[in-house]
């Protein structure tokens, strides 16, 4: 205690000679950063809810989508802790934004050539980027705290900080999908308006849309490929133009406005003993030794798999198939908007509710409307697809948090390698459901995203039921000295 004392004094003593106004610097540093990931973000969403609608020739869309997976699943167990160490985490964060580049450029010539091996740069930039991005906020965090004379504990400000970095980034599924509307549907009225109702008059959406839509190599066996209604070249070039200016601003941003963690080298002198790549894979091996670890992974899977399949086939199958691919950043800015209201609301209505109710009545509320989307006929009313996307993303919200969540209060001590796990278990849904996209229909899709998310509940009820269990037992032990003490006497 006396060491972690004299040490804040030092830190405090080093942050005070930086001068009055640190506090405010820590505080722009957040913002530019939390703005960063937001323009940056808003490219990549942006991008990757069109991939499966306008590349569906070779369904080249979803194996590019399960190549950006697949290879994060291998970026997060090797790559961060060498990346960071090499370069630190503000240029860590700025080159992790320059790989994700060459994937936005690559829509201007779009084939396996280009979009496979850009698609894998994502991933390998993406691991050191969050891992970079939770440090470099837990850092600051502390030496706000220090600055305060730790008047504000440094969990309170870790908590806070994320939750304002989230605030801008959690508006990128909003920005990207409104530019991507704006662009792609700008000039369809008039005559190019006429031209697509002639397009859909061609289709049955309600027989051949939805639910209906049959996988690419099933509508090649029938003959039977659909017109997804493509936009005209020139508007999916201003469109990548324009994201591929995003992404430079967010590294310029960075590069220029935010601080390097140097300058606060005085709150983390051990932060370089941090495992290594090898050593972080047997961790997260090891974990799996744990029984909930194993109960857990099912309904981990399931939110790779659910975020999978809004991304590739709701935006195919759905919208693309029943409106048009203009239409699918108008659906999902929905998604975006009740995504944020979910993550913002859940604390409170977990509060009042509590995990064991809420997690229950969120699987029945998806369950219904996936059995809705299974029943539903599409038309061409374009808010029914937004209502629709609006609820799996409030569903998605919940996921999220309470998954996560319950990855940090099920292994106090472990939380490292459990949320190592739950990256892991999470991507490996995704490139499931990426890696299958051409080959079932959006029907046997459906049922198995609910098939998924029903033994992934049951699962969880298991851990619910065990604890209950160990904790009534504990009771148990806790009356059993006084009863003998009674019976002696």
């Amino acid at each position: 205690m006396q060491e972690d004392g004299s040490a804040d004094a030092a830190a405090l003593e080093a942050i005070e000679k930086l001068g009055p106004r640190e506090k405010w610097r820590i505080v722009k540093n957040i913002a530019v950063l939390g703005f960063a990931f937001m323009i940056h973000f808003t490219a990549f969403h942006g991008t990757s809810n069109l991939q499966s609608s306008l590349h569906n020739d070779g369904s080249l869309g979803a194996y590019t989508l399960a190549s950006i997976y697949g290879s994060l699943i291998v970026s997060n167990l090797f790559l961060p802790v060498l990346v960071i160490r090499l370069l630190g985490c503000k240029w860590t964060i700025v080159v992790s934004f320059v790989a994700y580049m060459p994937y936005i450029a690559a829509q201007f010539y779009p084939s396996f050539a280009t979009l496979i091996p850009s698609g894998l740069a994502v991933g390998f930039g993406g691991g050191p980027l969050w891992c970079a991005k939770c440090t470099y906020l837990s850092i600051i965090a502390e030496a706000f705290s220090i600055a305060t004379r730790r008047k504000v504990k440094t969990d309170y400000l870790i908590v806070k900080f994320f939750s304002l970095f989230f605030v801008f980034y959690q508006l990128a599924q909003v920005l990207g999908n409104l530019i991507s509307f704006t662009v792609l549907s700008y000039g369809e009225s008039g005559e190019s308006g006429n031209e697509t109702q002639a397009a859909t008059a061609t289709v049955n959406v309600s027989t051949t849309c939805g639910a209906n839509y049959l996988a690419p190599i099933h509508q090649e066996g029938q003959g039977a490929g659909i017109d997804l209604k493509r936009p005209e070249p020139e508007q999916l070039n201003i469109l990548t133009g324009i994201f591929l200016g995003c992404m430079v601003a967010a590294s310029a941003s960075v590069a220029v406005g935010v601080d390097s963690l140097k300058r606060y080298r005085m709150i983390r002198a051990g932060s370089a003993n941090q495992v290594s790549g090898l050593r972080m894979l047997a961790i997260t091996l090891r974990q799996l030794g744990n029984k909930y670890q194993l109960l857990l992974l099912p309904i981990t899977a399931f939110i790779g798999v659910e975020q999978a399949f809004i991304a590739v086939d709701f935006t195919k199958s759905f919208v693309a198939c029943g409106l048009g691919i203009s239409y699918i950043g108008y659906a999902m800015i929905s998604f975006g908007l009740a995504n944020t209201v979910a993550a913002a609301f859940t604390p409170y209505i977990t509060k009042h509710l509590g995990r064991k109710v809420l997690i229950p009545l969120t699987a029945l509320f998806h369950t219904a409307l996936i059995v809705f989307m299974l029943l539903w006929k599409p038309t061409d009313e374009y808010y029914k697809y937004s209502i629709i996307v609006a609820c799996w993303g409030l569903a998605d919200g919940v996921w999220l948090i309470q998954i996560n969540s319950l990855s940090g209060i099920l292994f106090p001590g472990n939380e490292e390698a459990a949320f190592s796990n739950f990256r892991l278990w999470e991507a490996s849904g995704s490139v499931l459901m990426y890696a299958t996209s051409p080959f079932l229909s959006t029907f046997q899709k459906l049922l198995f995203v609910l098939a998924i998310m029903i033994v992934g509940t049951i699962g969880y009820g298991l851990i619910e039921l065990m604890e209950y269990r160990i904790k009534r037992a504990e009771i148990g032990k806790r009356f059993e000295p006084v009863s003998q003490e009674l019976n002696e006497n």
